[in-house]
């Protein structure tokens, strides 16, 4: 089917599919902006179908559910990627589809997302396909030890993936994962992980947020620095790099790209997200238009405005019973700019919220005054893995 690119107007509905914080905060910048939203959900309670307008109850993959749903909306997006393209495309029989379900089929799949960047020119970890026995023991010989296999779907917060040391790790950590085929990294011996928010409109127009820097903790995303404390040349081509792959990908509305900052100052790409990010959310208080602004403008045909920082800032997660029990700390605490999901349940992992805290323009403190700024939050941060294993 075949849709225009006029901008809806105001009192239009944006069909989210997905129940989750990100689809949260999207209806929240979508409501600012004169819009409906309508969500598809399997969670009749979550934090997206307590902020808006109407939601749809049903299996992601159901066709009546689908149905229903794109005929109540004027367009569609999404905040997770564990949606089928099929189903993507079974909606855009009714109404446009932003990003659209030709991202999704690519980002969804690490061998195929790996391809695509590879065919653009983007600077990547080494890899190899791992499908059966023999390709597995060609890329151990390929990127010899120590390497990381990971699952090519469904893998996140360092889910699906084993690090193997030793030809004799091979067999188990491939039994271990599944289902295959396997996308086998070689390590690289880098400094940092930098991510970039970037949004296109339907227009063509592209805009970079600032290259932040993210630390982890047991493969969670746990702090993000913005803007990331390395040399102007590599900030800018980190946004040139986000800019390329957005191009390239044709994509509406706005997706986190992450990278590695290998050692000798060069950078590799390690995977894309066509969606709104953790990663991000630092915008919601530093910046005069966020990320979930920016991808509401795109996915609605509006013009981007410049992805302009006016604040310094730290974003900190909070996750699982452990930070949700320093939460009377936390909003007493000054400078702390809190943001709950409307979770029940702080279960050990769960992204339950996050903290922002902002510092004037240009200056982001070094690591102890950051240390200072977190309170009640800092204890956890003393030492950080630098980097995500996804």
């Amino acid at each position: 089917m075949t849709h225009t690119h006029a901008a809806l107007a105001p009192n239009a509905v944006i069909g989210i599919v997905g129940g989750g914080q990100l689809g949260r905060m999207s209806a929240v910048a979508a409501s600012r902006l004169g819009y409906k939203t309508h969500i598809l959900t399997q969670d009749a309670h979550g934090p997206a179908a307590q902020v808006c307008s109407a939601i749809t109850l049903g299996a992601y993959d159901d066709p009546d559910a689908l149905d229903a749903f794109a005929k109540a909306v004027d367009v569609v997006t999404f905040e997770f990627e564990n949606i089928s393209a099929d189903a993507l495309d079974r909606l855009n029989r009714h109404c446009p589809v932003r990003p659209s379900d030709h991202i999704l089929r690519i980002s969804q799949d690490r061998l195929a997302e790996k391809t695509f960047l590879a065919s653009a020119d983007v600077p990547l970890a080494p890899w190899h396909a791992v499908t059966d026995h023999a390709s597995l023991l060609e890329a151990a010989a390929q990127l010899g030890f120590p390497l990381i296999l990971k699952t090519t779907r469904n893998g996140y917060d360092g889910k699906g993936q084993r690090r193997v040391y030793t030809e004799a790790e091979l067999d188990e950590a491939f039994a271990a994962l599944a289902p295959h085929p396997l996308v086998a990294e070689g390590m690289v011996d880098f400094a940092c992980e930098l991510s970039v928010m970037v949004a296109r409109g339907t227009d063509g127009t592209i805009r970079c947020f600032d290259t932040v820097l993210n630390h982890h903790w047991h493969g969670i995303l746990d702090l993000t620095l913005a803007p990331a404390p390395v040399p102007d040349d590599v900030a800018l081509e980190a946004g040139r790099l986000a800019a390329l792959i957005a191009e390239q990908f044709d994509l509406v509305g706005i997706m986190g790209v992450e990278m590695f900052l290998v050692r000798d100052g060069s950078l590799m790409v390690n995977e894309v997200a066509p969606r709104p990010h953790n990663s991000g959310h630092w915008t919601m208080d530093a910046c005069a238009q966020d990320q979930f602004d920016m991808h509401i403008r795109a996915v609605a045909g509006l013009p981007l405005p410049h992805a302009a920082r006016h604040s310094d800032a730290v974003m900190k997660n909070l996750v699982g019973p452990e930070d949700m029990a320093l939460w009377p700390a936390i909003v007493a605490y000054p400078g702390h700019i809190p943001h709950l999901y409307g979770k029940k349940d702080a279960r050990v992992g769960r992204k339950m919220g996050h903290v922002n805290i902002l510092f004037p323009y240009g200056a982001l403190p070094g690591d102890w005054g950051i240390q200072a700024a977190l309170g009640p939050l800092a204890t956890k941060c003393a030492a950080p893995s630098p980097v995500d294993e996804d």
